[in-house]
Formats: structure tokens, sequence, C-alpha cells
């Protein structure tokens, strides 16, 4: 077994049970990519077991801080059955199921999402690529099913060295599935769709959407950033009168028009915009136009910390425009999906806005993952999704 040695001083992390060791933390030592070596302090004490990245900044994950562990495929095969375990006591109102996200699972690099009867993996380090084989075979004994889509293109994935891979990792057939989620169906495209196929993080966003449209009573709402309108579909079953859509994406807007139809609801209500949300808002602006309710959904706009600053700007143009268009009363869903903005960050940002759009408003809730994407607590950077639900009081 290779062992990585850390410089002195490097090992705080690590005794706190962070689960990266940066390039710049090691002293000495390598291994092929993906390999299994133990990490030890400047002092040579154990630390944890982890995979190697010879490539990437994030020189080496963690698999384990326990020295008697053993990395093989019944260590995986537990990792696996726990993350399904936790899962599966929760009952989620959806077939629609994360069941690894990756370092909060003690599995870093991996995230496997269930999409009623067919997996769908992503391996995003060299560890759990070298490991695939076994990881796979483990998810289809351990859930019953025979189909495994494998979607490893996330740019991270150049980070480690590694290419793009996507295809059927085990079984096959139609790509284009439906799914359940609180009474409605989503279909999506596990092939084409973002991410894996879909955002199953913001499950529990919608289904506070539809309740907010229900009992304010709100009849018209925008949804800019629709993606497949999962918030669309959201805010109809919530009794809105109008829900136009906007997404740059004429793909998904057809599949949002689908979903729409799918769920029996009347399409007259919807109008779908194939254009850029922000010029959209300002063209709303000028026109006078004003709504009840904007769902503002972003992709993300600051990978890391080091995009931050420009990617607050734009958050900040957006909320503002958001809330201008609002009707006193009115709701304002806003998200950001980048880990490179905090909590607090987030909403210093859309308080901003608001004193820049010269409007009165209070936080009525706040919003994250959904309860199959728990954060960790000795691993903060898996808190990425965040979300607030504004209401603007005048004027």
């Amino acid at each position: 077994m290779k062992t990585i040695r850390l410089k002195p001083g490097k090992d705080k992390s690590l005794r706190r049970r962070h689960p990266w060791v940066f390039d710049g933390a090691i002293a000495k030592g390598g291994a092929d990519a993906g390999e299994t070596v133990r990490i030890d302090s400047h002092e040579g004490d154990f630390l944890a077991w982890g995979a190697y990245s010879p490539a990437s900044r994030i020189r080496v994950r963690v698999w384990s801080f326990e020295q008697a562990q053993r990395i093989d495929a019944a260590f995986f095969r537990q990792r696996l059955s726990q993350a399904m375990a936790w899962r599966n006591a929760w009952a989620l109102p959806s077939d629609g199921v994360r069941l690894v996200h990756g370092e909060s699972d003690g599995l870093p690099g991996l995230v496997v999402d269930r999409y009623a009867d067919t997996l769908v993996a992503q391996f995003t380090s060299c560890g759990t690529e070298r490991w695939k084989s076994v990881i796979a075979d483990a998810l289809l004994d351990l859930t019953g099913l025979s189909r495994l889509y494998e979607r490893s293109d996330a740019s991270v994935r150049a980070l480690e060295g590694l290419p793009e891979v996507t295809g059927w990792l085990r079984g096959s057939g139609p790509t284009a599935l439906t799914i359940q989620e609180h009474g409605w169906k989503l279909g999506l495209d596990v092939a084409t769709g973002h991410k894996t196929g879909y955002y199953l993080d913001q499950r529990d966003s919608r289904r506070d959407c539809a309740d907010w449209v229900r009992r304010l009573g709100l009849k018209t709402v925008l949804n800019g950033f629709s993606y497949t309108g999962g918030f669309t579909v959201a805010a109809l079953a919530g009794g809105a009168e109008q829900v136009i859509s906007i997404d740059s994406s004429g793909p998904a807007l057809e599949q949002a028009r689908a979903n729409v139809a799918l769920n029996g609801m009347d399409l007259s209500r919807c109008t779908f915009i194939d254009a850029d949300v922000n010029a959209s808002l300002r063209a709303f602006w000028a026109e006078g136009r004003r709504f009840d309710a904007i769902v503002l959904d972003p992709p993300k706009l600051a990978p890391t910390v080091a995009h931050a600053e420009r990617a607050a700007r734009a958050y900040k143009d957006l909320n503002r425009l958001g809330l201008k268009l609002l009707r006193p009363g009115g709701v304002l869903f806003t998200y950001s999906c980048s880990g490179g903005i905090g909590v607090e960050l987030f909403q210093k940002i859309v308080a901003a806005a608001a004193l820049d759009a010269g409007v009165d408003a209070v936080i009525a809730q706040r919003q994250g993952g959904a309860a199959d994407h728990p954060v960790a607590l000795s691993f903060p950077e898996g808190e990425y999704l965040k979300g607030l639900v504004v209401i603007k009081r005048g004027p």
C-alpha cells in the first residue's frame, strides 16, 4: 500500500474529517489514478485511506478515516447499502430519488439517482472510475434493477484527467422516462437531460411553490429558467391561471409543454418563450407587465469562490428585475445552485437587489436541497443549493 505524507500542519482538515486533500498539502508520495493510498501526517500518524488523483488539485479523496477499514468490494457495497437504507426510511414522495450524494454519503465523486426503474450514475473522480464495475454490480444487486445509465459527462471529469463517458453501463432500452412527484407526472430523458436527467434537488421547492400559490391565491406566475417545467406544473397545480415559462432551450420548453399535458392541465393557461431570461425581464418591465409570483432558478454562475464576485453581480441584477416586476404582495422564489455562493452571501445579494429596486421585502421561507441530498457537517461545500421565498410588501 502506497503512502502519502502531508506537510507539517496540513493535517487539520483531515482531523476534522473533511474528505479532501489538496496537492499543496502533500510533502511526498504518489500513486496511480484511483489507487487507494494511506494518508499520514508529517509525523507519521495514520489519518485516512483515500483515492489518489494525480491530475487534480484535489489530490486525494477520502474513503475512510478508520485505520482497520479495507477498501474493497465489500466496502463499497456497505456504503451503498447504508445510503439506500437512509433514503428508504424517508418514504420520499417520488420515484425519482437521489440514492448516493457523493461526499455526504462517504463516496466522494459518486452520484446515483433512481428514476422509476432506471438508475443513473455519475463517476466524477479517479477513485470512483477505478471501482466503477464493482459499484455498478452492487447498485443493481441492492436495488433489484437491471438498467444503469452512465452520465459521466460533468465538466469536473476533465479536472481529474478523465474523458467524458455516457451510455448504458448495464442493460439497455429507452432513455425517455416518466417519474411521479407529489402526485404529478414529469417526463425526462436520462441521456440528454441536465445533470443526471432532472433536478431532483428542487423537489421540496416545487411542492412549496404549489402551496404558496394555492394559499395566497397567486394567479399570474413567471417561471424564469424554466427548463422542463417542474415549477410550471407546480404553479398550475396550485391554481395559477397564467404561467409564463422562459428558457433558452427549445427542447426543454417542448418537454415542459409535454409535462403540462401529461398532467391533464390546461395548456391555454401557459405561454412558453424561447429567449434569454434577463432580456425578457427587461422587456416585461418596459411593457408595464407585473406578476403575482416569479421563479428565478438560474444555472450555476459561480462553481467556485473565485467566480463569486462576478456571479454576485449577475444574481443581484436578476433579482432586482424580479422584485421590480412583482406586484405588492407578490412572491419571489429565488435560487442559487452555485457552490461559490454561500447561504449568507446569497441573502446579502438578494437584500442588495431589493434596495436597488426600491422595494420593501421580507424572507418568508428558506429552502435547500431535498432530504435525499444531505450535507455532511464535515463537508459544508455540499450545501450548494440555496433558496429564498421573498414576499414583496411594497411599493
